[in-house]
């Protein structure tokens, strides 16, 4: 069965005899469930002459011009319909087949090893798996990939630094933490100061590694096993669980097949330092991307060409999406254009690049601790569970519900594309757009719906029966409406925040809902009030709305707070 907005858009085809319909929501809710600028209609008929003969069409929405644009309101039937849908679906709702057959991939987090987690990957992280969780919503087959920044020069200075300390042996890296593989690397920055020759050794050390050195390959391999561990640990405080975790080093076969085979062998120059280029002018991009070092060794733009034919070929996918930050953007159209112009993917795979924006300090600097360091990720999370202890929640796991909820919806709420200004006041504020207030909203609806002693006595049966008999004599009033109309909504915002790459569209909508249900809550009283079960209804199904759109949030929800 169609949906009543492809229902109006075929009736307005149909009187207007055009295929180039498109229906918005309107910003202003007074114009509206959806709206319609007749200026694009291009048609000989008069605006009014196009609402008279639709409104004749039988579709129980009412249609109504004004200044320019053609408004419709859907009629009552269609909301408690959407009511009773919701009422049977339950977390379904809103939740779609149009996806099925097609697979979608998805680049996210992506931390470096031997590195502290740090703020810089939370972005790319928590809009990733929101990305993961619509999409998976909406019937494709979603791949989680976890791409760790696990191979390049940096593992030559750490195994330089770890020679030089005489630690290189497995035993004694096995006994560090993350936190010293870190102060190694620093270390052997502000040596490389004083000793320009300590670059040189690094790369050496890592052409040791890429070369297949036991010793290194070895001591390596330790590295990796302790961030896993740690990176583990923060994903499981997260609620994250990513499908694939498959570093840069996982394609080295796939690499060495790509360096020898003929479109990139065809497509190499010499550059600058003996570098081997491609040249992307064909592609519209003037500067060439380098693809191999002038030692030989690989790039990022080798080991990231040889994921995309990996990923072309094992999952054969629709769509792969990059949820990786702006600063690279530039880099990823070189990308893009290199794996078209060798072959590596055809026309029909979308490439996307989410390019997220930074976290920056309430002064507008990039989020740092007062010694300028990276901000770990870690100090950042137990710092949001503190908060929302001193929020009232003394139970340790509803605190850890929240705080961590808030970080998550606090970054959801922003477009992706841009910065973030970190401010803990509004993360955490009960009051506002934040992830605490919704959470608090379900717990309102929680506790309503626990107190009914009949909210069960009408059985959905009855409840349809009693609702069809004759919706005309329902008396719904101007909460309960407004209500009614911002939950049939959730469907297409879903498609919609999909479609755009923005979990900010379903965040947005749901603060929203929140507001309007509060309002119905202030005003209306639900248990023992005019419309009992139907008001019990309504504030069932905005609970089941909220508690569906931030579970694809990744946000948990209290049962009371």
């Amino acid at each position: 069965m169609s949906s009543i907005k492809e229902q109006i858009i075929k009736a307005l085809q149909a009187v207007t005899k055009t295929k180039k319909i498109s229906l918005e929501f309107p910003e202003n809710e007074a114009f509206g469930d959806y709206s319609s600028n007749a200026a694009f209609l291009n048609i000989d008929l008069k605006i009014d002459e196009v609402v008279e003969k639709f409104n004749q069409s039988g579709l129980p929405v009412r249609a109504e011009a004004k200044a320019g644009f053609i408004n419709f309101w859907l009629k009552k039937d269609v909301l408690v319909d959407d009511l009773m849908q919701i009422d049977n679906e339950k977390e379904k709702y809103g939740s779609s087949s149009i996806g099925k057959g097609k697979t979608v991939v998805i680049d996210y987090s992506s931390p470096n090893i031997a590195k502290p987690f740090g703020i810089g990957h939370l972005r790319s992280t928590i809009i990733g798996q929101a990305l993961y969780n619509l999409y998976e919503f909406l019937g494709y087959e979603v791949i989680g990939d976890n791409h760790l920044g696990d191979w390049g020069t940096q593992f030559g200075k750490l195994l330089y630094m770890l020679h030089e300390e005489n630690m290189i042996t497995a035993n004694n890296v096995s006994d560090f933490d993350i936190s010293k593989l870190e102060e190694l690397y620093v270390e052997f920055h502000k040596l490389a100061e004083k000793d320009t020759t300590l670059e040189e050794k690094a790369r050496e050390w890592f052409k040791k590694l890429e070369d297949g050195d036991s010793k290194a390959k070895e001591i390596w391999k330790k590295c990796v096993d302790i961030s896993l561990e740690e990176f583990d640990r923060i994903y499981d405080l997260l609620g994250v669980k990513i499908d694939f975790t498959l570093g840069e080093s996982s394609y080295r076969d796939e690499w060495q097949n790509l360096i020898q085979s003929k479109s990139v062998q065809d497509n190499l120059s010499i550059g600058e330092g003996g570098a081997k280029i491609i040249d992307l002018s064909k592609e519209g991009i003037n500067i060439p991307l380098m693809f191999l070092k002038g030692d030989g060794g690989t790039t990022y733009a080798t080991r990231d060409l040889a994921t995309i034919a990996f990923r072309v070929r094992k999952w054969d996918p629709d769509i792969i999406i990059y949820e990786v930050g702006a600063e690279q953007t530039f880099y990823f159209k070189q990308i893009f254009a290199a794996a078209r112009l060798l072959g590596l993917v055809k026309d029909d795979i979308k490439l996307i690049h989410t390019a997220h924006g930074l976290y920056l300090a309430g002064d507008g600097k990039k989020f740092a601790t007062r010694e300028g360091k990276t901000v770990k990720l870690d100090e950042v999370l137990t710092e949001a569970i503190k908060r929302a202890e001193e929020l009232g929640n003394s139970d340790e796991k509803i605190a850890q519900q929240v705080g961590i909820g808030a970080i998550k919806y606090f970054d959801l709420m922003h477009s992706v594309q841009s910065n973030v200004v970190f401010d803990w006041e509004k993360m955490m504020n009960l009051e506002g757009n934040s992830g605490p207030y919704l959470q608090y909203t379900v717990a309102r609806i929680n506790s309503v719906l626990a107190k009914s002693t009949n909210k069960q006595s009408l059985a959905k049966s009855e409840f349809g029966k009693q609702i069809s008999k004759s919706t005309n004599k329902w008396q719904i009033n101007n909460e309960e409406m407004t209500v009614l109309r911002k939950l049939c909504r959730f469907p297409e915002i879903i498609a919609t925040a999909a479609i755009n790459y923005s979990p900010n569209t379903l965040c947005s909508y749901l603060y929203n809902l929140a507001q309007k249900f509060n309002s119905f809550y202030n005003k209306d009283k639900i248990i023992g009030g005019e419309n009992e079960s139907l008001r019990l209804k309504l504030t069932s199904a905005v609970g089941t709305v909220l508690k569906s759109g931030l579970g694809i949030l990744s946000i948990s929800t209290p049962e009371k707070m």
